[in-house]
Formats: structure tokens, sequence, C-alpha cells
């Protein structure tokens, strides 16, 4: 196998021409045969085999810096840069990770996971690079979606004044364009970028600046015809009205064009755009058929693309059931999301309310500002947005939602530890930083059932809400306990003395775990269902606080500004003697991996805060 040749970085250069094409097809059977297994991001990665080869053979790693948009398209990278053994543990515990990682390689310069930053950081080691009077390439690559988040724009706006070489890949897997202005597109590449234009075009305007009187208006008169007559025929006039030099575009499955691209780019100083096709899914039927199902794909059939594990009804199926509920008996209500239709579980409500749905692309800060609008406007709107995902909008939660006590509705999906993709994905900060918002409202189910009856009492509620549910199968234990729901109250599950645990969502059906067995060892235990994050019900904490030894809060959370540390001030500004316990996710980024196993290893698993309890106790 020509993978077998690729041991380390920079080795794809030692093959030749002929190889570069088997090469290619090697390496998308080898993502197609690991990621059935394992699960990942398999559709962006096929899209950009070929687009990462020439990179390869055009870059010196660890020398020139590569960064990734969010960095799920990295996987060609990864082979290419010596990590071939590591796939069999692809995003599990301790193995290869999903993202770039800087601890996993130095071809890694930037770590990455969410969108629309590759830019910004790209532009960073640049001005580093010039500062320290170094000489390498610098190539920051972004997808044509993350390209609808603000922040690639405010990079491109102060990336047009640079004097320097800076190289961006534009990777589009979804717009097309016509082959005429394709071809009149690539032949002015070809010119403008060769070095006998360049020298003609620099001795021109030169010459004519030095002509008396006249001299400055022709030379400016040039460069407008100039700049007209490029509008009619090149695409990407937008990027080159910027200030940066636009390229494209180009066959991104063509290695030699590409590599053609990026030498010519490499000598030009200022920020230049190679405008890339590419497909999605490109050698995989069932990928190329359903992108946005093997977008983050569970493991499948290879033969039928088909998941290999049995569906379950999750937390996000649940949401969508009732939303089209909602929609159904309100008009007034509204769905947003943020590029992500299907994993939000809005596809539903989509069909069905198509004049009431809004997919604002990778715009987090966008999707929440719009919905304070919507809001002021007389609707009910309903954000649904990852948790990993809305901390990027805390801005506009605050200012446009919060302070004006708007009603608009978060659905906070993926919240608490998600597993497989790692840092910059698990939902451990929502509590912590929208509690510290004023007017803002948290609720947290306990089950599938809980969740329906927050989003009801969400949507009634006349001010900002946020409702925080898990990834995962939806829990249908304690189904007999189901009160209504009311501002602040905590549900009280099982009374009795001794111990109390104040379970908050998915950890009340850990704490059922643990209760069961404390029980069993001759303790006596209460267990309070949370339900309300902020505010929380200090009546019934204070009460209970009078009758046991021991208050245990248990939260999918990071402690720092978490729910434990709510329940303690409250125990400890009101003289409370009882002893309180705080299990939450401590204070550090959690890895990549099986969410029971990332449970044990912080140390939230139930028998982890079970051995926690006995030794409080004693």
């Amino acid at each position: 196998m020509l993978l077998d040749k690729i041991s380390k970085e920079n080795d794809i250069k030692k093959l030749n021409h002929d190889e570069l094409k088997p090469l290619a097809a090697e390496i998308r059977e080898f993502l197609i045969e690991k990621i059935s297994k394992t699960g990942g991001h398999l559709g962006s990665n096929l899209g950009a085999v070929e687009l990462t080869m020439a990179l390869h053979l055009e870059l010196n790693f660890p020398e020139d810096k590569l960064i990734w948009d969010v960095g799920h398209q990295s996987y060609t990278h990864k082979l290419l840069t010596g990590r071939k053994e590591g796939f069999d543990k692809l995003r599990k515990y301790g193995g290869l990770s999903g993202f770039p990682k800087r601890k996993e390689s130095d071809c890694d310069c930037f770590d990455t996971g969410h969108s629309s930053t590759s830019i910004s950081a790209g532009l960073g080691l640049v001005k580093a690079r010039d500062i320290k009077g170094e000489n390498h390439t610098v190539i920051s690559v972004i997808g044509d979606g993350s390209l609808t988040g603000g922040m690639a724009y405010e990079a491109l706006n102060n990336a047009a004044r640079l004097e320097s070489n800076f190289i961006i890949i534009l990777n589009d897997n979804n717009m097309s364009i016509s082959e005429n202005v394709g071809g009149m597109s690539k032949y002015l590449n070809s010119v403008r970028t060769a070095d006998a234009y360049l020298d003609i075009k620099e001795g021109v305007y030169n010459t004519l600046m030095d002509v008396p009187k006249y001299g400055d208006k022709v030379a400016r008169g040039i460069q407008k015809a100039k700049k007209t007559f490029k509008q009619m025929v090149i695409p990407g006039m937008f990027f080159e009205d910027l200030g940066i030099r636009y390229m494209g575009a180009v066959d991104g499955h063509d290695i030699a064009k590409i590599s053609r691209l990026i030498r010519e780019s490499k000598r030009i100083n200022q920020a230049v755009l190679i405008h890339v096709m590419t497909q999605k899914g490109k050698g995989f039927a069932p990928a190329e058929r359903h992108p946005a199902r093997f977008h983050g794909a569970e493991p499948f059939d290879i033969e039928t693309g088909l998941p290999s594990n049995k569906r379950v009804a999750n937390y996000t199926d649940v949401f969508s059931t009732v939303m089209t509920k909602l929609g159904t008996r309100d008009e007034r209500i509204v769905a947003i999301t943020a590029a992500m239709p299907d994993g939000t579980g809005l596809k539903r409500f989509r069909n069905m309310f198509p004049e009431r749905f809004f997919d604002v692309g990778i715009a987090e800060e966008h999707a929440v500002t719009f919905a304070a609008g919507l809001a002021a406007g007389g609707m009910k709107p309903i954000v649904a947005i990852y948790s990993s995902f809305l901390q990027r909008s805390y801005d506009q939660i605050l200012h446009d939602v919060c302070i004006q006590n708007l009603p608009v509705v978060f659905a906070v999906d993926r919240a608490g530890l998600v597993g497989s993709d790692g840092e910059t994905h698990q939902g451990i900060f929502d509590l912590s930083f929208l509690s510290s918002i004023p007017n803002m409202h948290i609720m947290a189910p306990k089950n599938k059932w809980e969740l329906s009856d927050m989003l009801k009492f969400a949507v009634a509620f006349d001010g900002p809400i946020a409702v925080r549910y898990p990834r995962g199968e939806a829990y249908d234990g304690l189904s007999e306990y189901r009160k209504p729901i009311n501002l602040g109250l905590a549900e009280v599950i099982y009374e009795e003395e001794e111990i109390c645990l104040i379970a908050v969502g998915s950890m009340v059906k850990e704490a059922e775990i643990i209760r069961k067995v404390l029980k069993e060892a001759g303790y006596y235990c209460s267990l309070i269902n949370a339900r309300f994050i902020k505010p929380i019900d200090e009546e019934l904490i204070l009460r209970a606080a009078k009758v046991h030894k021991l208050i245990v809060t248990m939260e999918e959370n990071v402690a720092s500004g978490g729910f434990g540390e709510k329940v303690l001030r409250l125990l400890t500004e009101s003289g409370s003697a009882a002893k309180v316990l705080s299990v939450a996710v401590p204070d550090e980024y959690v890895e990549h991996g099986n969410v029971d196993v990332l449970k044990k290893e912080i140390g939230i698993d139930d028998k982890s805060i079970i051995r926690a309890i006995l030794k409080a106790l004693d």
C-alpha cells in the first residue's frame, strides 16, 4: 500500500505523480473502513482528500503552518503526518482526537473545534512570523459554511491590510460556478500571477506616477477601469474589493491544479484567497447522497451506509416532537437554529412551518439578537443551539435579550458531557455563564416527560428562559413523578433523613442509582430533582439542611459558577450546620472519549460519588 510509505510528515513528496491518484483512493478506503467502526466526521474528510494532499506537497511541515477551520476535516492531514496507527482509537479516551491538537503533533499548529476561527488565527501566526523576521508559509483553510460566521469577515477585513503573504483556502462544497466564468477566471489568474505580468504591472504604474501633473490621474483611471472589467468577468470580486487577491475557482479534486495555485499564491505579498470546489462525501455513495447524515457519523455498515447500532429515541427527538405540537397550537412560535436543523431536531418543524423556521447559518450571535428582535415584535422565538456553541453568543444573550427581559426560549441541546468530540464540544459551562446573567431563568429535566413539560412552561413564560438537556437516549424512568412545573420550585422524589441528594437534570438518573446502593447499605437518603438552576428552591434546600447530615449536589457542569456553588452559598449565608458535598465537573477541560469513561475519570460516575459520600460522612 502507498499509505505504508508515509510514516512521517513530508513523506508524500517522495511519491511520483502517478502514485498520487491511487494514494487518494487508498486514503478514502482507509477512512471509510476506520470511521465505520469508530464513528467520526466522514463526509467532510472524504471531500478534502486531494486538497490536503496538495497542501502537503507544497508545504514543509512543521515549519509551515496550516490551520483548519473547525478541524473536523483534518483526518487526511493526520494520516500524512504519520498518525495512521492512531486511527484504531480515533475519538476514544486517550486516543487520537478528531480535531487538530498541538499536543498530538508539531504539525498541528493551532487547536480548532468551532467554526469561523481559522482566518483570525492564521492572521495572528502571520503577524508573529513577520515580527520575528521568519519566512515560512501560513495557510488557513475555511469552508463555505464557516463563512456565514461574522468572525470570519472581521478577520478578512484585517487581512486585507497585509503587505506580506497569507494564503486563505475557501473549501467550497456547495456553490457552483458556470464553466465560461470559471474558464475566464482560470486564464486571468494565470496571467495575473505570472512574473512578467507582475513586473509589467508594477513598472507601468510606477512610470505613470512619475509623469508630472497627469500621471497620478491616468494611473488611477486605469486601476478603476481594470476593476470594473474584473467585476464583469471574475467571480470573487467581493474578496478583491476587500483588498484580498482572489484565485479560482479550481477543481478541489485536481491535485496538480491546486498545487499550482498554491505555488503561485506563495509569491504574492498580500492576503490571497484560493477558491476550491469540492464534493462532500466524495468516493462513498451513501455519503454523497446524504452528506448531512455523514457529517458526524456513528459507526455504520459500509455496504449500506446504515448505522450499526440500533437507534433509540433521544432528547432531541423529544424536543422535535414537542416543537411541532407547540407550533400547531400557537402561530406566534418561531424556531431558530444556527446551521443545525437536523442536529437540533428542527427539521420536522421546518417542513411543517417553513415560514416560521429560520436557519441563520453558523452565526450564533446573530441568531440570538435576531430572536430578540422577533420577541420584541410579538413572536415567541425558540433558539435551539448546542451548549458548546451557545457560549459564542454570551454578549447577545446578556445585552439584547436579558437586559430587555424579552421572552426568548433557549433550547440548549448537548448539555453536559458529549463524549467523542472532546474539549471544544463538551457542554459543561452553560449553567455557569447563563446563571451569571440577570433576568435569565434555567431549567433541566430529569427525563423525557419533564422535557416536554418544561418546554411548554418555557413558551408560556414571559421572560428569558433556558431548558438544557443532554445528548443521548432520553431517560423514561421516574415517570410516575410528574408534578406541574412551577417557577423556581424543585421536586421531592424521596424524602427521608441523613443524606439528601439534590440532582440537576441528567444527574437525577445517576442519583436514583446511588440512592438505591446507599439504601441497601443501611443509609437513609432523600432525593430531590432540582428542576431549576436559576432561581433555586431556597426554601426547600434550607428545610432539607435542617434534617440531613449531608447535602449532596450533583450536576454535569463545571463546579465554578454551578448549581453546587449556589447551594453552598445559600447554606453558608443562612448559618446552616449541614455539610455540603458538591459533585461537579472539575475546573479543567475534558478530553474526548466515551461519556461513561469520562465520568469515571473525572469522578462523577455513581461509584465515585458513593465513595465521596461515604468519605464525607466519616
